[in-house]
């Protein structure tokens, strides 16, 4: 079962994998408002396991370390964005005032790794091209796509270590492999899915 919710600031879709059998879940991206997200997972009542951060801007990290503390779990992030937890120049808080530093993950993940929640699998997709270590969530409900596919968009690359080739590569090589009827919950902003995205995304239509 994927559910979200909507953090403040900037927006974000911070969701709640779980397994339907166990209760076991993982908490992705919270990225604002760690009082909202407790109160919204006291009432889901799961039983998450850890936090997975799907790329270290720090748009997406705002609840992780009040988070961390309250439900007592580590965080998980691909090796290749651990350094931007720690520093804010990294994660561009820095650059809004913020100075962001957050304590280091205590999982790096690989691409292709596989999380056992439950009885329920999440498979690791490394998309860099937003971040170095930009990830996608797989799972049998839908993908989680971070900030690497949007509903008719794409992340920004215009960011420092952003690479529009790369990340376009990834999409196409990595996503649009995968089933049309496959919801995307990305993010930002609306849910969409790849039939969708197949069809009538710009970015993957050669229209800019």
């Amino acid at each position: 079962m994927i559910e979200s919710i909507v953090t403040p600031g900037m927006g974000v879709n911070c969701y709640l994998v779980s397994c339907d059998k166990t209760g076991k879940a993982i908490l992705v991206d919270p990225g604002a408002g760690s009082k909202m997200i407790s109160n919204w997972l006291k009432e889901k009542n799961k039983d998450v396991q850890y936090i997975v951060l799907t790329h270290g801007h720090w748009d997406h990290l705002g609840a992780v370390e009040d988070l961390r503390r309250e439900l007592g779990v580590k965080v998980a992030i691909h090796k290749d964005d651990a350094a931007m937890l720690t520093d804010p120049k990294l994660n561009l808080s820095y650059y809004s005032g913020r100075n962001m530093a957050l304590s280091p993950a205590e999982i790096l993940l690989e691409d292709n790794q596989i999380l056992k929640i439950g009885e329920m699998e999440v498979k690791v997709l490394h998309t860099p091209g937003h971040t170095p270590g930009g990830i996608c969530l797989l799972t049998k409900d839908g993908l989680l796509s971070g900030d690497t596919l949007f509903s008719t968009s794409i992340g920004r690359t215009d960011f420092p270590n952003g690479d529009l080739n790369l990340l376009l590569k990834n999409i196409r090589e990595k996503l649009m492999v995968l089933d049309d009827n496959l919801p995307v919950y990305p993010g930002h902003e609306e849910f969409t899915s790849i039939g969708r995205e197949r069809k009538y995304n710009p970015f993957l239509n050669g229209l800019f």
